[in-house]
């Protein structure tokens, strides 16, 4: 069984850059509704935790913020510098390695946008994103959601297994799936606790570019956002 590696988007990086731009499932349903689950975000220190080729670090640096980047892709970093520019400070880094370059306490935000369902160590991932947060901080998921993933492939609901598919580009990707209840699971046992969730609706204009994906979209959920934070501790 074949996990997913961290660089998969390398080989075809700048096609998926093309496809992203303008895709209805990108631009017109989870970039919005990740960036309006963050809400303001100026003058607040935040890590794009898998940046790929940089739109949402694009629309975070426009909204104020202090932005670092990594992909586990060394090709989407370059385009991600390319778009948010040379004076960012992007690394190559894979999700569930140590995040060493980092000081505890670095982050008020760590956005972690359609990549957590790449991370073959998520236990690891949270772990450190919760030791790069500043008290009060948040983290901030979004992914496949398990209804849509098991409406399209079948099989028990409750596996948790990683899959391999092949994209309409013609791109071979390796994704975990895995029931609401597990990954779920994995946040509280970080110890983070869900602060908002939400299943988006697409956005308006896409019932007129892509009127089929509109449909579907709201009618059924594609992708599951999150906004998690560990409670803060009180003095007895």
């Amino acid at each position: 069984m074949a996990l997913p590696d961290p660089a998969q988007y390398d080989a075809f990086a700048e096609e998926y850059e093309d496809h992203a731009a303008s895709a209805p499932y990108n631009a017109l349903y989870d970039r919005p509704a990740t960036l309006e689950l963050l809400g303001d975000v100026r003058g607040r220190a935040v890590l794009d935790a898998a940046c790929g080729p940089g739109f949402y670090l694009e629309e975070l640096l426009a909204s104020g913020a202090e932005v670092v980047g990594c992909d586990a892709s060394p090709r989407m970093v370059e385009l991600a510098h390319r778009r948010a520019g040379d004076g960012v400070e992007l690394h190559v880094h894979t999700l569930g390695e140590p995040f060493d370059w980092v000081a505890d306490g670095t982050f008020d935000v760590v956005l972690c946008a359609l990549a957590y369902h790449y991370v073959n160590d998520r236990p690891a991932f949270l772990s450190e994103a919760a030791r790069m947060l500043r008290p009060g901080g948040s983290l901030v998921i979004s992914t496949h959601h398990p209804t849509a993933d098991w409406c399209r492939l079948g099989g028990s609901y409750f596996d948790v297994v990683p899959v391999t598919e092949v994209w309409s580009r013609g791109w071979e990707i390796t994704a975990w799936r895995m029931p609401l209840s597990h990954l779920t699971g994995e946040f509280a046992t970080a110890g983070f606790v869900i602060e908002c969730l939400r299943e988006p609706m697409p956005q308006p204009e896409m019932a007129h570019t892509h009127p089929e994906a509109f449909e579907r979209l709201t009618s059924e959920p594609g992708f599951i956002l999150f906004r998690l934070r560990r409670p803060t501790p009180t003095s007895a």
